[in-house]
């Protein structure tokens, strides 16, 4: 089986943080930077994600990356969205800085209409690595995720194709995205028993509105087998930010009004079905709680979950510099229990009763 566990230094918390490394833009502000699971990758507590969801213009994507960078901000997460732009507009803000960013990058499809330019064959898989590095102008991917498990191709063949990856110095670290976490313990098995690499990261859903599935199994398992988790969408597209609210209309260019504006990734969200009573009350308290610590509910609901010790960090997903200004008001300070529990209870999941 996995070696379980972390080294016994850190058994204080899931994943040690460095010290107080870097003052940010003369604020008074400080980075703290976090073990990536049980690796010796240390990484920014806020990750930066690249989807440009209300954002097309390259020269506004290649100054969020640089004041990401500016900020202290070390960890940015891309993929093949827009058509590869993202991973373009990553390579072109790194020029002269690539050492000193945690590069991700994510498939499970290539540029291609062949029925082998989809899935996470080793045909595939060699064939995205290498347009990824082009795209990136880089010679090495730091973290290389599976973006959704593929059921068609057995999971020793992903695995012998990104061990070899490893091998080769195009890829410092593997990982998966969206895997069924049964699926997860099979990677970690196939690897331990073939002696190829190992998963160090997953990349899951997770905000006060997206707890149960990764709660109940993931958390626990990510925790014994020391796998670091970055959580996507922490802002839940933005309803956590306070600017929508049940029973108004949200704005037309915004993902959950009638017309988003254009992005890599632009999407139209159900306004009406996400915005519940349970929703409504989560954003309220999020707002009278940030009023108690002069913060912006986004940062009240990324605090929460960097108060998690099994996340290594929520994926902030700005379309503009001010975006990530204000993520970095949720690093170096902490929610009090009362405030932690308060919004524990708010966004408890709903699950279904059962009877036996």
């Amino acid at each position: 089986m996995p070696q379980r566990g972390v080294p016994y230094f850190r058994l204080s918390v899931a994943k040690s943080i460095t010290k107080l490394a870097r003052t940010l833009s003369g604020k008074g502000l400080f980075m703290e930077y976090r073990y990536l699971g049980k690796t010796g990758l240390r990484v920014s507590p806020i990750c930066l994600g690249t989807a440009f969801r209300g954002e097309v213009d390259e020269h506004v994507g290649i100054r969020v990356i640089e004041r990401a960078l500016d900020l202290g901000i070390n960890f940015i997460d891309s993929a093949l969205y827009g058509g590869g732009r993202s991973e373009i507009i990553c390579g072109k803000a790194l020029k002269g800085r690539r050492e000193n960013a945690v590069l991700c990058t994510k498939i499970s499809g290539t540029i291609g209409d062949s029925p082998n330019h989809h899935g996470l064959s080793r045909v595939n898989l060699m064939r995205g690595v290498e347009a990824s590095l082009k795209r990136l102008q880089t010679n090495y991917i730091d973290l290389y995720l599976m973006h959704a498990f593929d059921p068609h191709t057995p999971l020793e063949e992903t695995i012998r194709a990104l061990d070899d990856m490893v091998r080769q110095g195009k890829v410092r670290y593997i990982g998966c995205s969206n895997f069924p976490v049964y699926k997860v313990m099979e990677a970690l098995w196939t690897s331990d028993k073939r002696n190829l690499e190992s998963f160090a990261c997953l990349q899951y859903n997770y905000s006060l509105l997206a707890r149960w599935e990764t709660e109940l199994e993931l958390m626990p398992m990510a925790h014994e087998f020391g796998l670091g988790i970055m959580a996507y969408s922490p802002l839940a597209i933005g309803l956590l930010t306070g600017r929508f609210r049940r029973g108004q209309t949200p704005p037309a260019n915004s993902p959950w009004g009638g017309d988003p504006r254009p992005g890599l990734s632009r999407n139209k969200y159900p306004f009406e079905e996400a915005m519940t009573e349970q929703m409504d009350q989560i954003i309220q308290s999020l707002i009278e709680i940030g009023k108690k610590y002069d913060k912006t509910p986004a940062q009240i609901a990324l605090a929460w979950i960097l108060d998690h010790p099994e996340i290594t960090a929520p994926i902030l997903g700005a379309d503009l510099p001010e975006h990530v200004e204000e993520a970095c008001g949720a690093v170096g300070w902490s929610l009090e229990s009362v405030d932690r529990c308060e919004l524990d209870e708010v966004s408890r999941p709903l699950l279904p009763r059962k009877y036996a």
